[in-house]
């Protein structure tokens, strides 16, 4: 055995969760993803989405998507830098860049090559990238390709993140990378306090992930920068079409300048071969359903405040949570796999989140909401969780 194999075949983790009946991984589902989904014969509750808004089984959303590859066909064959440019691709970074309130929008193939690109791409070697320690793993990514200083402030620790930009040099460019919502606690980012920081040290400059924020805070669903009344002051907002926009692809808004450089600059965006033209035309019309649909958002709102308020009766620890992004503490890795599995056996599917996601006792199971869930399916759901994790001793 080479010295590959040989270190990689240590890595058993994966088997010995088999072995136990417990591993959660790639789970395949029959159909459309709903708020309720088969699964290998078993049906269950939803709850392991990122599909705020429903949309994902929407029949407008399918034709528009079937008509575009009948108009454009099932690929673009190239990068957006050479012939990979479609029509619906300028009228989609148009609408984005109304949408969230900047001059200009560029779209590419997927989110994660949004944060991994336009970060390495936007700062230089003398200056610095400064990231939440909960910022999502492409950023961390991003962050990683830059020849930036790298810098990092505890979670939403206002104090820690003043004493990190205070090491900077006052003269380099300081980018603020964080996440509007964290995509596991469902806590949100201080963006008022990031703000005031970004006046008091010059040449700070701020980019907002909205990837669990667009389609559910904000006017119209335009994102967490809008709820707090402070889009003007980001200078780049960043989101994905695989929740809220029931597609996949993503984009960056900014000013002219920034877009201006991006467009010709950024990796991932000149070397990626453009999003379809049935993606492009699904998050189009998922954007002006978003728009024009204004009782979706308060519906998501309606079943998420009863979520939380049912989960708090119950006894269970859900943290600090302001989304409809529910996390569920367990605290114990193997107990994580074990609440998974029997929640899936009592007919609720939920996500598990361990290390490197997240601290080894900070461990939990992950539940998401949806525009179109119910009542009756939280009660549902709420019952079999509590049943699971009173088996395992986490809750009274």
């Amino acid at each position: 055995m080479d010295i590959l194999h040989e270190r990689l075949a240590q890595y058993t983790l994966p088997q010995q969760m088999k072995d136990k009946g417990i591993y959660p991984y790639f789970r395949a589902i029959e159909g459309k993803q709903g708020t309720e989904v088969e699964m290998g014969g078993h049906h269950v509750l939803m709850f392991g989405s990122n599909a705020y808004t429903g949309l994902t089984g929407d029949e407008r959303i399918i034709e528009a998507g079937i008509e575009a590859m009948r108009q454009y066909g099932s690929g673009c064959a190239g990068s957006r830098f050479l012939n990979g440019t479609l029509d619906i691709h300028i009228e989609l970074e148009r609408q984005l860049a109304e949408y969230v309130g900047k001059d200009e929008a560029l779209c590419l193939s997927t989110g994660f090559t949004v944060n991994s690109g336009v970060v390495p791409a936007i700062v230089g070697k003398n200056d610095y990238i400064i990231c939440d320690d909960r910022d999502h793993a492409s950023i961390v990514d991003g962050r990683r390709l830059s020849f930036a200083k790298q810098l990092k402030y505890k979670h939403n620790d206002m104090a820690d993140l003043e004493r990190k930009l205070k090491s900077c040099d006052e003269n380099a460019v300081k980018l603020i990378v964080v996440d509007g919502v964290f995509s596991m606690e469902g806590d949100l980012c201080n963006l008022p306090a990031i703000v005031e920081l970004k006046h008091k040290y010059p040449g700070t400059i701020i980019m907002v992930d909205e990837a669990h924020g667009l389609g559910v805070f904000g006017k119209n669903g335009c994102g967490v920068c809008d709820h707090f009344g402070l889009t003007d002051e980001v200078d780049l907002i960043m989101d994905t079409f695989s929740k809220s926009l029931a597609s996949i692809g993503g984009f960056i808004a900014a000013d002219s300048a920034i877009i201006n450089w991006l467009r010709h600059t950024c990796r991932t965006y000149i070397f990626s071969a453009s999003m379809t033209p049935a993606s492009t035309a699904a998050a189009l019309k998922a954007l002006e359903i978003v728009k024009s649909e204004p009782e979706r958002i308060q519906a998501l709102w309606d079943v998420t405040n009863y979520a939380l308020k049912r989960f708090k009766e119950e006894g269970f620890e859900i943290g600090d949570t302001e989304s409809p992004i529910i996390p569920l503490y367990v605290r114990d890795v193997e107990k994580t796999f074990i609440v998974t599995a029997r929640a899936f056996d009592e007919g609720v599917f939920i996500n598990p989140v361990i290390p490197p996601a997240c601290a080894p006792e900070d461990t939990l199971v992950r539940y998401a909401l949806m525009a179109n869930h119910t009542k009756e399916q939280v009660d549902r759901s709420v019952v079999a969780l509590k049943k699971v994790f009173q088996e395992q001793g986490i809750i009274d």
